[in-house]
């Protein structure tokens, strides 16, 4: 039964939460977004780049624009069909890949992985999680390098609110949240309201410090590990918005 799943692979869940994901200003951000990381990475065209849990392919579709080789990655059928669809209106070249990132592999294949908006430590086990960074590592060409972006550890537990709630767009949305033992995971419980309708949807995330995110990491086999406050490259400090990491094969 599709209940009976892990949250992350159901697909009601992802339509549920579509609209709280895909707000209005994550959208018109993507190009800006792929501008900092072209830079942080220094990436050049026609560099081959695994845009990793690509979700409608925002990311993906703005580097083929700007004529990288580009395959996106998704265990979400109908965000890829979004995806397609949005590429094919605008003729751009591109792959795009219904698979869980725990099985996707294609050795030394991409000169960069993006692994975006906090697209890990979904998983039960750190098992799974260090699954994910073996084969990003085994999926970069000798040099190449994975980025992710995800919330810090640290950056959480600095601003930690059991419960909030925020507007976007044209929903009300209301968030009860709890740290579970030792700080592992962040269990969040989200009420979406739109149009007097409302939808709950629920998620686990595993919680990674940069210390732990290094190990894991190294782990993997990636050998140089560096950290960043934001995809402006400044440090990953008390002023860090996100914890961004850059690992080189």
């Amino acid at each position: 039964m599709e209940n009976e799943k892990p949250w992350h692979d159901q697909d009601t869940f992802w339509q549920e939460a579509y609209p709280t994901i895909f707000t209005g200003w994550i959208r018109e951000s993507a190009p800006l977004e792929v501008e900092k990381i072209i830079s942080l990475l220094g990436l050049r065209v026609p560099a081959q780049v695994l845009d990793l849990c690509c979700g409608i392919g925002r990311h993906s579709i703005e580097l083929a624009r700007l004529g990288f080789e580009v395959t996106g990655v998704d265990r979400t059928r109908a965000f890829l069909e979004e995806a397609k669809s949005k590429a094919s209106s605008e003729n751009l070249n591109l792959e795009f890949v219904e698979a869980d990132m725990r099985s996707f592999r294609r050795a030394e294949a991409f000169d960069a992985i993006l692994n975006y908006f906090t697209s890990f430590g979904y998983f039960e086990t750190l098992e799974e999680d260090r699954k994910v960074l073996e084969n990003s590592y085994q999926s970069l060409k000798p040099g190449g390098r994975l980025l992710m972006d995800i919330m810090g550890k640290e950056l959480i537990l600095s601003n930690f609110r059991v419960k909030d709630w925020f507007e976007v767009d044209d929903l009300f949305v209301l968030e009860e949240r709890k740290l579970s033992e030792n700080f592992e995971r962040l269990e969040t419980r989200r009420i979406i309201i739109r149009d007097g309708k409302r939808s709950e949807v629920s998620f686990s995330l595993r919680l990674y410090s940069a210390m732990e995110t290094r190990l894991l990491l190294h782990q993997a086999g990636f050998k140089k590990v560096e950290f960043y406050g934001s995809l402006e490259g400044t440090p990953y400090d008390q002023k860090a918005r996100r914890l961004v990491a850059v690992a080189e094969k």
